[in-house]
């Protein structure tokens, strides 16, 4: 007996439960009618899971025709016989192309900042209700003037009150001769009181590298995810590399990979940029779509992408700076080649599920994807979760959100075009149920639970 949610204003799980429960048949069951009371009860047991979907535009998984999203109790998240359908009857977000969520650390509170095309940098907060019902909070604000119409932002962990926006823009420079000496790279970094709708701080910067990697034609190129330390006195911003032929100016795409890099800024001043190097991973810091950098045990603990020896989980410490005793090797842990974190989250105890492909990944719809793992922070440990299916076409690229709820972690799984499932890993045990069936739509995918 399939149970089909589609509109509901805020109930417990129990309530919902025995309604439900009253209105079921053989047949599946739709829930068109308003409750009597919109009494919020609160619980203990139970709490928000916002899903969240990226529709196809032109191409199969490009995610470019608008984001929905649909919440429903974790109780129900967990129950395979929930059927729900985000891209029919969820809410839509705001913004051109897919949309960059955060929620609030309890899912009661959705935050969004557009992205693309006229709304583009706009930011809205939104109560969450249940279903589709998604109600705005407090006032709009633009942070397009700072970081453009296409901002890269992220929620900070400091109890759900600032969001912090990153962009970068880069120029060549040359000598009285005309001959190439460096990429200059400026940073924008803007903080936003996302209780108050407010600007807090704005900053640039140029950021350099050292003068023998710029003379070579290295450059920041991207930057994204940042994170505070545990003092609260330093903001991370993960960065990318890129190369360019100094002779020509050209890009070039065969190049040594450098260590990997941190932007550092003291906090909440946003000034005083420095950069830090690994020597353990090599590659890239600043992720896509999912929080890439996460405080855990007094020290920040970083994903990197493009490690040519697979990816690492690095640890930067108290003294901001890479801890270079620490080794993490995605490949080594799980005996495979080629291992790039797509996104990832680790609970308090310090065990984490891991978004991957490596180079046996099948091309689907939308390139090579991937798979699922459960990591241990302290032992540097990771197994592969086998009880969540692969499928070429499950697209991982674009993954944005992971639900925490104690241990438990709650992921989407569902291939482009296809239906699929909410999976909820107990980190502790390692135990995995199968949840709420997903209802998917043509050439559409689901980028993660809030």
């Amino acid at each position: 007996m399939k149970r089909t949610l589609l509109n509901f204003k805020t109930l417990t799980a129990t309530f919902l439960t025995i309604g439900l429960m009253t209105a079921c048949s053989s047949n599946d069951t739709d829930i068109n009618t308003e409750p009597e009371t919109e009494e919020e009860i609160e619980t203990e047991e139970s709490r928000w899971i916002t899903v969240a979907g990226a529709k196809m535009g032109d191409e199969a998984g490009d995610g470019n025709g608008g984001t929905f999203i649909y919440s429903i109790t974790s109780d129900e998240a967990k129950d395979p016989s929930v059927s729900i359908s985000p891209f029919e009857f969820g809410f839509t977000v705001p913004s051109n192309r897919t949309a960059r969520l955060q929620s609030s650390e309890d899912g009661s509170t959705m935050f969004n900042i557009s992205y693309g095309g006229d709304t583009g940098g706009t930011y809205n907060k939104y109560i969450v209700e249940g279903g589709q019902n998604f109600t705005p909070s407090g006032t709009e604000v633009s942070i397009e003037p700072y970081v453009g119409t296409a901002p890269r932002w992220i929620k900070l962990y400091d109890g759900d009150q600032t969001g912090a926006a990153v962009y970068v823009s880069t120029e060549n420079e040359f000598d009285e001769n005309e001959k190439y000496t460096r990429t200059n790279a400026t940073i924008g970094v803007v903080t936003l009181d996302l209780e108050n709708s407010l600007i807090n701080e704005f900053q640039e910067h140029s950021v350099a590298l050292s003068p023998e990697e710029e003379a070579l034609g290295y450059y920041i190129s991207r930057i994204d995810m940042p994170v505070l330390n545990e003092a609260g006195d330093k903001l991370y911003i993960g960065a990318r590399l890129s190369k360019l032929d100094p002779a020509t100016t050209e890009s070039d795409s065969d190049y040594e990979i450098l260590g990997s890099k941190t932007i550092v800024l003291d906090y909440p001043s946003l000034l005083n940029p420095s950069v830090i190097t690994s020597t353990v991973g090599y590659g890239n810091t600043n992720g896509y779509r999912s929080i890439n950098a996460f405080l855990y045990n007094g020290s920040v603990y970083q994903a990197n992408q493009s490690d040519p020896q697979g990816s690492h989980i690095l640890k930067i410490d108290a003294d901001n700076h890479y801890d270079d005793s620490y080794v993490f090797n995605l490949d080594d842990a799980l005996g495979i080649e080629g291992a790039y974190i797509l996104a990832w989250k680790p609970a308090a105890t310090g065990k984490a599920v891991i978004a991957y492909r490596h180079d046996a990944s099948q091309e689907g719809v939308a390139g090579a994807q991937g798979f699922f793992a459960l990591a241990d922070l302290n032992t540097k440990t990771a197994t592969k979760i086998d009880a969540i299916p692969y499928d070429a076409d499950f697209y991982l690229f674009q993954y944005q959100g992971f639900v925490v709820d104690g241990t438990d972690i709650y992921i989407t799984q569902a291939p482009v075009g296809q239906n699929g499932n909410i999976y909820v890993v107990d980190t502790t045990t390692g135990e995995v149920t199968k949840g709420a069936e997903l209802v998917n739509a043509e050439g559409s995918h689901f980028i993660g639970t809030f």
